[in-house]
């Protein structure tokens, strides 16, 4: 990154700002032992595994400690009560740095990558914003339906020949064209491919690229990651035309209906009549598809995981859907909003291993975090969400262990605000969260409905880390099931929380 410059009372440096920079009395935060000079906290680090290595030191230095590497240092945060106090708008904003800024080549600035000083985040977030709406939502939930049909009859040929499933793969598959479908009108023919779409491939490629450069010391960069460069440029290159061919079909023919592609192209802003330029058509059009799939695959993946591993946790849930769905072929917009203990089991899946595990929040002015630590304005830290989902003040001694009661509305009530954050917060968090909380919730009710899921005995679970987080070489085998009777009497909690046994728990890495 580039060399800080001078401050001036009125600019931050420009480039990467180091923590020494705007945290005064950062010898008060902990840091690992056994620190090296100029390396710094290398010594037992696995550069592909950064986020899983943070969370070990989390656990060993407190709620908020710093880590330094090749001259860089960081502020990781994940108490409860530091995080909350960071999620106020009036003094903390969105920070982009690290990984996030590394993947400006291609995303610009995107609704994501954005800086907080580009105009054009705000113009798209209010030009798109109505295409999350619950209109908008119910419009694209036949589409949704199309997609995940493919995804069992899929799974029907796999269980058929006595394979069992990649769900990783499928998962990414399935959210692809579901996005590019929805938004976008593409069809990438994902399920009829015996390989990742090339476009998977380039943007897996990106992350990892995003992430690798972050673990190598920057003057190296260009010599250490002269392949990989390459290879990233030329992953960006396809990017780009892949959106540059949807964005001219879409010119050429009669449009969308009125989906997002559309908006982006022909929709003003409310007050002041701009547009989207073509250049932030295009890097929004790649941000959806990147970060509007990849994070809700991995979402998918590890609800799996563990509704195979807890059948009384998948019983439970079909018995839910059963109730709800009862024989319609299949569900409405509104039966899916009701299927409450199935959400409660995504969002346990999301608590443990939220699959954006981090946000970055900096100082708008000069303040103190949590009355504790003061800090500059522009000074950073990392939320480690994770650990924030784990930490024991909020979560309790069993904080390691899966449990969707967790979520049942009496324990949501009686929890602090900004104790779970799988998908950001303040003003610049996800636009696509209801979207991406229907669609999942939607494909794990028809999953469910459909099969049996049984575990390789043998599995244990490890997390491939590419900035986003997702179960590495997650297998599952498949039973066909008969949906039960629709029963007469609700087998999801009551809105109060109080009235329905609590399941049993499980640790978080069976």
């Amino acid at each position: 990154m580039a060399e800080t410059t001078t401050v001036t009372p009125t600019a931050l440096p420009k480039g990467f700002r180091g923590a020494e920079q705007g945290w005064p009395q950062l010898d008060r935060i902990p840091h690992p032992p056994r620190r090296l000079p100029f390396l710094g906290d290398v010594i037992g680090a696995d550069r592909r595994t950064p986020l899983q290595d943070s969370l070990r030191y989390a656990r060993q230095l407190g709620p908020i400690f710093r880590r330094k590497a090749f001259g860089k240092e960081f502020v990781f945060v994940w108490g409860a009560d530091l995080v909350a106090d960071m999620a106020d708008e009036s003094r903390f904003a969105k920070h982009v740095g690290l990984g996030i800024a590394n993947l400006r080549p291609v995303a610009g600035d995107g609704l994501f990558t954005a800086y907080n000083h580009e105009p054009n985040w705000q113009l798209a977030h209010d030009v798109l914003a109505p295409g999350f709406s619950r209109e908008a939502m119910a419009g694209y939930h036949p589409m949704m339906l199309a997609v995940a049909e493919r995804l069992t009859d899929h799974w029907d040929r796999e269980l058929a020949a006595g394979r069992s499933v990649d769900v990783p793969g499928d998962m990414t598959k399935l959210t692809l064209e579901t996005i590019a479908r929805t938004g976008f009108g593409h069809d990438f023919g994902s399920f009829e491919r015996d390989r990742p779409h090339p476009f998977v491939t380039s943007m897996v490629g990106t992350l990892s690229y995003a992430q690798r450069l972050n673990s190598v010391p920057a003057p190296l960069a260009p010599l250490l990651l002269r392949t990989a460069t390459r290879r990233n440029e030329a992953d960006i290159a396809y990017l780009n035309r892949t959106v540059d061919d949807m964005v001219r079909t879409r010119r050429t023919t009669s449009g969308g209906d009125g989906d997002l592609l559309d908006r982006m192209l022909e929709t003003t802003h409310p007050e002041t009549g701009e547009r989207l330029s073509a250049e932030n058509v295009r890097r929004q059009v790649i941000t959806f598809l990147v970060a509007g799939h990849e994070t809700t695959s991995g979402s998918l993946s590890f609800a799996l995981h563990y509704l195979a591993r807890h059948p009384e946790v998948a019983a439970r849930a079909r018995a839910e859907i059963d109730q709800v769905w009862g024989d319609a072929e299949v569900p409405g917009y509104e039966q899916v909003a009701k299927l409450r203990y199935v959400r409660r089991v995504l969002d346990e899946s999301l608590r443990l291993w939220p699959t954006a595990p981090a946000y970055a929040r900096e100082a708008t002015r000069d303040t103190e975090v949590a009355g504790i630590h003061p800090v500059r304005r522009g000074a950073w830290a990392l939320i480690l969400t994770p650990m924030l989902h784990r930490d024991p003040e909020v979560w309790g001694a069993d904080a390691e262990e899966f449990d969707p009661d967790r979520f049942d509305a009496k324990a949501v009530r009686s929890r602090a605000p900004h104790t779970f954050k799988p998908f950001g917060t303040g003003a610049r968090a996800c636009i696509g969260r209801q979207f991406a909380l229907h669609e999942a919730t939607l494909v794990l009710g028809l999953l469910l409905r459909r099969y049996e899921l049984r575990p390789d005995p043998a599995y244990r679970l490890r997390v491939a880390e590419r900035l986003t987080l997702m179960p590495e070489g997650l297998r599952l085998h498949l039973d066909r099931r008969t949906p039960s009777a629709p029963v007469t009497t609700p087998v999801a909690v009551p809105d109060d929380g109080t009235s329905e046994a609590r399941c049993p728990v499980h640790r978080a890495d069976d």
